[in-house]
């Protein structure tokens, strides 16, 4: 049954995988030809609710490592930016890109391609998993130097990524699946999924790393087994999913085999993500190593700030994954138009969803930054006010910038994000270092800058977008 033939008679299915599949071209038929803000709205919702599931998740092993002492902390700090990173690598740079690649294809209606994708994206998820293990078994106390680390700190960090590392393989399978179930326009399955998945890993990671009931306490390292067994099982769940036919792809056919032109179309788009992404992290990165030349309260104050523009992410994500789906199924039906509509809807959507809040925030610091400080703590209460008074009117275009960026992956065209991304940190880091050199505005110069560098990233990615449409 073709996709542009809504009236055409629905032949009985035979079997599961059949019925799958008319599922499937269904949900791409909506992609095509549903009102696009209630379809946007549907697809994002299981999706936000999942990212910040997984932001629990994170925030339950910092206490978990708390519980073990300030050396799990600190370890666990260095460890941080890199199991972070290998997070943004699998679910959102080369997992939207698996996303994009394959619903472009359904788009096209071409189901060998979206099959032969499928097995692209986990030989690319093993491959990089493996990778990255090898870099951190060679490499990994000298990265953890040139953070900052010493010492027992660096010896915890260690532990952690000897674990997290050969065992990351369980994340990139299990991001890489349920990628390839998003692209086919099914966003409740992999929310429900990383639901589970993230929920399971919270006792599994304090089992492991505490020792509760007959469970070895491991310390820092069964923080890492807790979490990568949770993924793994999440994996095989997702795996079976697919394999099993109820993604609406079939896998058993011959044709269904491993190209040049497949991997390209993988790699072209999540190369250029995975370069944004790291663009992302060492922003950050540099940004805590120029405020902390201000002292412990400037950098509770920012890490406060900087903690809920994380937080942001996930409200982002949500609509953004919906978008790089639906995009990415309108490009590939040769749908231009609809395509750039549905990123300036949900991207617009994002923006104001997150300057509402970033505008609240800016009048009342307070809502946020009293969660974790006490009147008492005056200096942080001054730096973090001052954070939310000057950057947090300005999340509309890191919103809008990022949102973009998700609908940019749907499109294969990612030249203008990352472009995008090296203006904020260009901006942020360079002008940061320039009005501390130039003013007296101590630490509110870095926080003028972080706000300059969020304008531009929005502005330029935005008007690139309406200036070349894609093309």
């Amino acid at each position: 049954m073709s996709l542009r033939e809504p009236d055409a008679p629905v032949v009985a299915p035979v079997g599961r995988a059949a019925t799958a599949a008319l599922i499937r071209a269904k949900r791409t038929r909506r992609f095509l030809e549903g009102p696009i803000g209630p379809t946007l709205a549907r697809l994002a919702a299981p999706n936000a609710i999942a990212m910040l599931v997984q932001a629990a998740m994170s925030i339950s092993e910092a206490y978990f490592a708390g519980r073990m002492g300030v050396t799990a902390l600190a370890g666990l700090a260095l460890v941080f930016p890199l199991v972070t990173l290998t997070q943004a690598l699998s679910a959102g740079a080369m997992g939207g890109a698996i996303s994009s690649a394959i619903a472009r294809a359904l788009g096209a209606e071409n189901t060998e391609r979206a099959a032969g994708l499928v097995v692209v994206a986990w030989i690319l998820g093993v491959s990089i998993a493996c990778l990255s293990a090898v870099l951190m078994a060679l490499f990994g106390p000298t990265i953890f130097g040139l953070l900052g680390g010493r010492g027992d700190a660096v010896q915890a960090a260690l532990a952690y990524a000897a674990i997290f590392f050969p065992g990351c393989v369980s994340l990139w399978m299990c991001h890489s699946t349920l990628s390839v179930i998003r692209g086919t326009g099914n966003m409740f399955t992999p929310a429900l999924m990383l639901v589970l998945v993230s929920a399971g890993s919270i006792p599994l990671s304090g089992a492991f790393g505490l020792g509760w009931g007959p469970f070895p306490a491991l310390g820092i390292s069964g923080l890492a087994l807790g979490m990568v067994l949770a993924y793994g099982i999440g994996a095989i769940a997702a795996l079976g999913y697919v394999l099993s036919g109820r993604a609406g792809l079939s896998l058993r056919e011959g044709s269904v085999r491993p190209s040049p032109a497949l991997f390209a179309d993988i790699l072209r788009v999540g190369l250029s993500a995975s370069l944004n992404s790291v663009l992302t992290i060492l922003t950050i990165v540099l940004m805590v190593g120029i405020v902390a030349r201000f002292g412990e309260a400037a950098l509770a104050g920012y890490g406060l700030g900087a903690r809920l523009e994380f937080l942001m992410i996930p409200i982002i994500f949500g609509i953004g994954a919906a978008m790089t789906s639906m995009v990415g199924a309108n490009i590939g039906a040769g749908k231009r138009d609809r395509g750039l509509a549905i990123a300036w809807i949900g991207s617009l959507a994002a923006a104001t969803i997150v300057g509402g809040v970033g505008l609240l925030l800016a009048f009342m610091p307070d809502l946020w930054l009293r969660i974790f400080l006490s009147p008492e703590q005056a200096e942080p209460l001054a730096v973090g006010r001052a954070y939310f008074r000057t950057v947090a009117p300005f999340y509309f275009f890191f919103g809008l910038g990022l949102a973009m960026y998700f609908a940019s992956q749907g499109a294969g065209r990612m030249m203008w994000p990352v472009v995008g991304s090296i203006c904020r940190i260009l901006i942020a880091i360079g002008g940061a270092l320039a009005l501390i050199s130039l003013t007296d505005l101590g630490v509110q110069a870095v926080f003028i800058a972080i706000a300059t560098g969020m304008l531009a990233y929005g502005v330029v990615i935005a008007l690139a977008v309406r200036a070349t449409r894609w093309r």
